[in-house]
């Protein structure tokens, strides 16, 4: 896959006492301006089918993408957290992933995209206090760890595409996989997976007004 960069060393070069533990806390967390920001990605595998076939049809390869459960939800959700400032937005999406999913891997630099959330309880109000901004990437996972930080929160499932359309929580999760399918060229019946009624009833954010320069949509 061109342009795919790694830029996991400071993850993947962590003792295993580093690794025991997720960061937390919010003290070296980052904002742009009352912005929190977030970073996060798209796990992903290609498995690759029988040799000689054609690279582009469904036979020759499967992509697979790795989805993590959270308390007492049924849907599941892609890798994401704080982006704090002692690190670059990649290394935040590659440490999130690690955390909570117990994977490292390769981050494509070319974001998939960038969203603007909203808490419900700030849903009314034109200030973005309480607001964050998220950019999601995709990473081809190289490793997954038997154990990680977060696992007694956070199972880790490998999905096909059109399930995890189904198990996806909130738009934004929906329009980064299209995104990812769509850069690797997967010919998949995926508009007819994502199909479901996309509003969420039971969600922690609300959508907010699109903007011109990134989707914007639920978390």
């Amino acid at each position: 896959m061109s342009g795919v960069a790694c830029d996991c060393a400071a993850v993947a070069s962590m003792s295993s006492d580093a690794v025991a533990a997720a960061r937390k806390g919010r003290l070296k967390q980052r904002y742009d301006n009352e912005f929190r920001l977030v970073a996060g990605c798209v796990p992903y595998r290609v498995k690759k089918g029988d040799e000689g076939s054609n690279p582009c049809s469904s036979d020759a390869a499967e992509v697979e993408v790795l989805m993590i459960s959270t308390p007492n939800r049924a849907d599941m959700v892609f890798p994401k957290g704080g982006w704090e400032d002692d690190e670059d937005v990649y290394q935040a999406a590659s440490r999130e992933a690690m955390e909570e999913a117990g994977v490292k891997g390769d981050i494509n630099r070319a974001a998939l995209g960038h969203w603007v959330f909203k808490s419900k309880s700030s849903q009314n109000s034109t200030s973005p206090r309480g607001a964050c901004k998220g950019y999601i990437f995709a990473m081809e996972v190289t490793e997954e760890l038997e154990s990680w930080p977060e696992q007694d929160t956070h199972n880790r499932r490998w999905v096909s595409p059109q399930e995890a359309y189904q198990l996806c929580r909130y738009d934004w999760m929906r329009e980064a996989l299209t995104a990812l399918l769509e850069r690797l060229s997967v010919i998949e019946p995926v508009a007819a997976a994502a199909t479901p009624d996309l509003t969420d009833q039971a969600g922690m954010y609300m959508m907010l007004q699109a903007s011109s320069d990134g989707a914007v949509a639920l978390c």
